[in-house]
């Protein structure tokens, strides 16, 4: 196999744009992370026009994927974690061309989980489930309980994904699993939700009376790296916390998380006039020092 698609990448290894080339064959227990193709190369590069370019070939009797990725496109899937297969191809895949070892080094860093990496994508995570379990409780008050169901289903999978991030792990795809052996109170929850003889309404309620008790537990964690940037400076506007590089990948959950921080007392609103009688500039800071 290897032999008849080394001419593929071989070619794209000989570019100087080119920074890696991993293979990955189909497993039979994890067909889905190459989508049933039979090989996936996975060309990491420097630049490129369009972030992800993906060609399909056809050998023998088989079915090749070749995916052209960016180095910052591989970091922002990695950071957010909204495609689970990189990790499976970079943590099970086979190093073919290694630029100064970039590819050895980057899954170096995926078994390492650095807790700088760990802060951001538990940020990314507690705002998710704020926002999940915010809009469900809402619809549940209105009655609407599939759509609060849906909801909970959701927020209980971002705090299952907190859960495995805080203990050092990478989620995975099978993260109820990994959850069943890291934190049994949330995967007990869940099946609760799934499985319980109670009705949706009074499932729903207990649900909420128990995440509530389980997101506040992670509030401290879930927003360390939120506090931590606004520290560097006295107060923020949103627009600025929005802008912020670092804060960029909360992306529309940013505005739900600062109002809870704000419920919750960890933010301070500061008001600040503006050439409109009685009305004021709202800007945000941090109630105490993270130090």
């Amino acid at each position: 196999m290897e032999d008849i698609l080394r001419s593929i990448y071989q070619e794209r290894a000989s570019h100087p744009n080119t920074v890696g080339v991993v293979v990955v064959e189909k497993r039979q227990k994890a067909i889905a992370a190459t989508d049933t193709f039979d090989v996936i190369l996975l060309i990491i590069v420097k630049e490129n026009n369009d972030p992800v370019f993906v060609k399909h070939y056809s050998y023998e009797d088989k079915k090749a994927a070749m995916h052209i990725v960016t180095e910052k496109q591989i970091n922002d899937w990695l950071l957010i974690g909204n495609n689970k297969k990189i990790f499976d191809w970079l943590y099970n895949g086979k190093i073919v061309f290694d630029r100064n070892e970039r590819i050895a080094n980057l899954k170096h860093e995926l078994r390492e989980f650095p807790f700088f990496g760990r802060k951001i994508k538990m940020g990314i995570e507690f705002a998710k489930l704020i926002r999940r379990y915010s809009d469900g409780k809402v619809l549940f008050d209105n009655f609407n309980y599939l759509d609060a169901y849906n909801h909970v289903v959701h927020s209980l999978h971002h705090l299952a994904r907190l859960a495995v991030i805080e203990n050092g792990f990478h989620p995975e795809v099978t993260v109820w699993h990994q959850v069943k052996q890291i934190e049994p109170e949330i995967y007990k929850l869940y099946e609760e939700l799934i499985c319980s003889e109670e009705s949706i309404e009074k499932r729903l309620e207990l649900l909420f009376l128990a995440s509530e008790f389980l997101i506040h537990k992670r509030t401290k964690v879930g927003s360390q790296h939120l506090l931590e940037v606004m520290e560097s400076k006295e107060h923020w506007s949103f627009n600025e916390l929005m802008t912020h590089t670092e804060l960029a990948p909360y992306s529309v959950d940013l505005g739900i998380l600062v109002e809870y921080l704000i419920e919750k007392k960890i933010l301070d609103v500061v008001n600040v006039e503006t050439k409109g009688q009685g009305i004021f500039h709202r800007y945000y800071k941090t109630t105490e020092k993270l130090s």
